[in-house]
């Protein structure tokens, strides 16, 4: 059983690394083939970029709860294969694209079969034991680092080819990941554990109301929220933050995004399995959201590009707050109600990756231009600093009032 248990673990950690490696490569390239379309017009290229990130958000958040509910009812394999071989059909819709409608398309496609995720964590809650279960969502966080390793510097490399070549070697890595998914990838909820399928559940509203039910659920949602603001403004800005405030170029960037992917899957791969069973979830989420806060201060304030460097190891100690909240909300719940879970965290993670975005680049246009008063660069990042102590104060507030066996379980 234990070896069934972690042969399952690794084959979703697999999954994942593909589907994220997928994303990736086309980071770097995706301004630069929306501005293709645009014949270089700086400013509707940034109009439209922002545009299609809302667009693949709010896919998401739509969707997000609807493949979590279908994965409680026809369980979770065929919701990630599904997923996955529609990616591959998005990737090549965007790939081929001849206008910005049609390239609209791909994006909306991507957010919808994007949403999988939530099946992904739900089969890890299905076949990990409670007291396993943060070192197993580290893993999780690991594979995206492990993809955004890869991903961005490939995609730049092969961007300096085609533009359009990362798009179809991300719809190949997905349907690659299909095939592997369909002969390795075992089922993990069994029949009995499984629930019908309702419209209700799945309203992406509606979905919130599964988090009221469970008091503790319902609190760490908060503490994950500001998490997820804090991570989308600096997703969002710091291409912008670093070429700006540092003169980096393109491959500059990949490099950087590079070594916080690094950093990102030996915490998230490593310490985490190491660092957890000593201090526990919920010393482990006081911890990473402290090393996150200072770090978002210290990446606001430096004024090297190497000082970047510098901060980045220690700011990736963040990444324990991430499984911990996860392990400790899972713990909350039964094995049908997964799921639904999931996908209405996802839901909270697409609707931050709407806002945040727009809260990034409107401190970043307000207090980074030369001729700003007062001049900030790194107002963003400081303001995700804040989103951190926000979310560490409602930690706090909560375990406070809550014994720890209860929320532990």
């Amino acid at each position: 059983m234990i070896r069934q248990r972690n042969a399952s673990v690794t084959f979703i950690f697999i999954t994942l690394l593909l589907d994220t490696l997928g994303m990736g490569v086309v980071v770097p390239v995706l301004p630069s083939l929306i501005g293709s379309f645009l014949h270089g017009d700086l400013t509707a290229t940034s109009g439209y970029y922002g545009a299609f990130i809302s667009v693949y958000a709010a896919m998401q958040f739509v969707f997000a709860p609807i493949l979590g509910g279908l994965s409680d009812r026809f369980g979770r394999r065929p919701v990630i294969l599904g997923s996955l071989l529609g990616a591959a059909c998005n990737y090549l819709v965007s790939a081929l694209a001849p206008n910005l409608a049609w390239f609209f398309v791909g994006r909306v496609l991507a957010g919808c079969t994007g949403a999988s995720f939530s099946a992904a964590n739900a089969y890890i809650a299905d076949v990990t034991p409670p007291e396993k279960r943060a070192q197993s969502f580290g893993l999780l966080g690991a594979a995206f680092g492990f993809g955004f390793i890869l991903g961005p510097g490939l995609g730049g490399f092969l961007g300096g080819i085609s533009l359009r070549l990362p798009f179809f070697v991300a719809a190949g890595l997905n349907l690659l990941n299909c095939l592997y998914g369909l002969f390795v990838l075992p089922e993990s909820l069994g029949r009995e554990s499984r629930r019908p399928f309702t419209l209700r559940r799945a309203n992406p509203l509606a979905s919130f109301g599964s988090l009221w039910r469970h008091p503790i659920v319902l609190g760490l949602s908060g503490t994950m929220i500001f998490g997820y603001l804090a991570q989308m403004i600096l997703q969002s800005i710091w291409a912008l933050h670093t070429q700006q405030r540092f003169g980096w170029s393109t491959a500059q960037v990949g490099a950087s995004l590079m070594a916080v992917g690094l950093s990102s899957a030996i915490v998230q791969g490593g310490l985490v399995r190491v660092i957890m069973p000593r201090l526990r979830e919920r010393r482990a989420l006081v911890v990473g959201l402290l090393f996150s806060a200072v770090g978002f201060v210290a990446l606001g304030a430096a004024t090297r590009g190497w000082m970047m460097y510098a901060i980045i190891g220690p700011f990736a100690l963040g990444g324990l707050a991430g499984p911990a909240v996860q392990s400790l909300i899972s713990r909350e719940v039964p094995a049908s109600e997964q799921g639904e879970l999931q996908g209405s965290l996802a839901g909270l993670a697409s609707v931050t990756s709407i806002v945040g975005p727009l809260i990034a680049t409107g401190l970043f246009a307000r207090f980074a231009p030369p001729g700003a008063d007062p001049r900030i660069p790194g107002a963003p990042l400081f303001a995700a600093a804040c989103f951190q102590l926000c979310g560490l104060l409602l930690a706090l507030r909560l375990f406070a009032r809550t014994p720890e066996k209860e929320a532990a379980g």
